[in-house]
C-alpha cells in the first residue's frame, strides 16, 4: 500500500488529499480529503494515469523573430511532456494565424492536437 499527499487542482478551493492505493489496483483506492467530485477523480487519475496540458511556443516562419504561443487541445499523459516540448523546438507556422488553428495533429502520437493560442496577422 502507498499513501501519496496531492493538493487538488480541481477548483479554487485547494483541498489537502490523501490517497492510498495499490499501484495496479484500481480498486484498492482510498481518497480522503476531497469536498467536491472533481477531487476525487483528479486524485484517482493522478494515481492511476497522470495527464498535463502542455503550453509553450514555437516559430513563425515567415516572421522575423516571432513566435506564437501553443498549447496541448487536451491532456497528455505526463510521461510525454519531454518528447512534445522537444518537438516545440522542431516545429513551425506560417502567419496569419489564429486562435484555435492546428498547429500539429496527433503530437508525439499522443492522439491530442498542438493548438495555436494567440491570432497573428
Amino acid at each position: 500500500m502507498q499513501t501519496r499527499n496531492l493538493t487538488c487542482i480541481g477548483c479554487p478551493m485547494g483541498c489537502a488529499l490523501t490517497v492510498e492505493y495499490t499501484p495496479g489496483d484500481k480498486d484498492s483506492i482510498k481518497v480522503t480529503g476531497y469536498t467536491c467530485q472533481r477531487g476525487l477523480k483528479y486524485a484517482i487519475d493522478e494515481v492511476t494515469n497522470p495527464t498535463r496540458t502542455v503550453t509553450g511556443t514555437i516559430r513563425v516562419s515567415n516572421r522575423k523573430n516571432l513566435v506564437v504561443s501553443v498549447k496541448t487541445k487536451d491532456p497528455i499523459p505526463k510521461d510525454k511532456i519531454d518528447a512534445v516540448a522537444e518537438k516545440l523546438k522542431e516545429i513551425s507556422v506560417k502567419a496569419p494565424t489564429k486562435i484555435g488553428d492546428v498547429a500539429l495533429s496527433n503530437i508525439e502520437n499522443t492522439g491530442v492536437d498542438l493548438v495555436i493560442t494567440k491570432n497573428i496577422d
